[in-house]
């Protein structure tokens, strides 16, 4: 799925569109699976919500969106961990990463969950609501709602990838998302009019497009968006610093070069890179105990981290996401 031609060379980091087609042949087919295992934690909010609007009722939306979206909130923080894994080159299986995922996300996925849940419940209300109307609503009508939206969009989109990564407060997602809309808001805004367009595309080619919600739906406008300000993010917020000591560096090795373009990349089940996934593994552990005096990993005890100049905020890195942690 690198567009119509996969990316091969798969010994360092591409750049440009290089690395968009190496990053789609590499993790396309891991994203899909894990974006049919989030479609069906979306069903309980879909249903709650057009049963609601059938039976034109408030009373149920408000209640049966929120608990939707609680009920969803891990699949798509899941879904999101699954496409910065990607996007950092992170180690292990997509099954390993998507389980550890879910032990370390699914608390504090559910309140985002729910207050997402009520707003697209909120949303698709009114578009209901415009849509039997009978006076057919204003071009101001309709320009409001969709700014309105992207808002609800904006917020989403740099608040998930914070909630995945690192372990902090509500308060200082939203400060280092303000701070970063204001540092980079022209990439911002791309990725924001990128899912705003592919959630246009949805709602006027609907009911056709309900055929490929459980392919691309979610995760191809997520993927193209978090790519679009990755580099940033990650400059900002200092993700690869932190999680390389924790999980290895994905390119420090290339004996793998000549076996892995002969052996399914999307499976990544070759012998050459199970073997180099251990290694990294291995070597993570080792160093990340030795720096940390303890057996889960950690760097200072879980992670933390010391906040950079520009005031992105306390945070500290999620417990080695790329290395086995052991349970007490």
């Amino acid at each position: 799925m690198g567009l119509f031609r996969d990316e091969t060379d798969y010994t360092h980091r591409q750049k440009g569109f290089a690395r968009y087609r190496q990053l789609m042949s590499f993790y396309a087919f891991h994203w899909l699976r894990i974006n049919m295992i989030t479609t069906a934690g979306a069903l309980p909010l879909a249903l709650g919500i057009i049963w609601s609007i059938l039976t034109s009722s408030l009373l149920l939306l408000v209640p049966l969106s929120f608990l939707g979206g609680m009920i969803w909130g891990p699949f798509l923080a899941g879904l999101v961990d699954g496409i910065m894994r990607g996007l950092r080159d992170a180690p292990n299986n997509w099954w390993k990463n998507y389980l550890k995922s879910w032990r370390q996300n699914w608390r504090g996925s559910l309140l985002p969950g729910g207050f997402l849940g009520l707003a697209i419940g909120l949303f698709a209300f009114m578009i209901y609501v415009l849509y039997s109307a009978v006076v057919p609503p204003t071009l101001s009508t309709l320009a409001l709602l969709a700014a309105a939206f992207s808002v609800v969009i904006w917020f989403n989109t740099l608040y998930w990838p914070q909630l995945v990564l690192f372990q902090q407060t509500a308060v200082y997602r939203v400060r280092n998302l303000m701070l970063f809309t204001i540092k980079h808001s022209v990439r911002v805004l791309v990725a924001v009019l990128i899912q705003l367009i592919w959630i246009l595309l949805m709602i006027l080619f609907a009911p056709w497009t309900l055929m490929v919600i459980p392919f691309l739906g979610f995760w191809f406008p997520i993927f193209l968006a978090q790519y679009r300000i990755y580099a940033d993010l990650n400059a900002d917020l200092r993700i690869e610093e932190q999680f390389i000591p924790i999980e290895g560096d994905p390119w420090a090795k290339d004996a793998f070069e000549d076996e892995l373009s002969t052996k399914d990349p999307f499976l990544g089940e070759s012998s050459v890179w199970q073997n180099l996934v251990r290694q990294i593994d291995e070597g993570a552990a080792a160093d990340s105990a030795s720096k940390a005096g303890g057996p889960d990993g950690g760097v200072s005890g879980e992670g933390a981290a010391e906040a950079p100049e520009g005031g992105e905020g306390e945070r500290t890195a999620r417990t080695p996401q790329g290395a086995e942690r052991e349970e007490a």
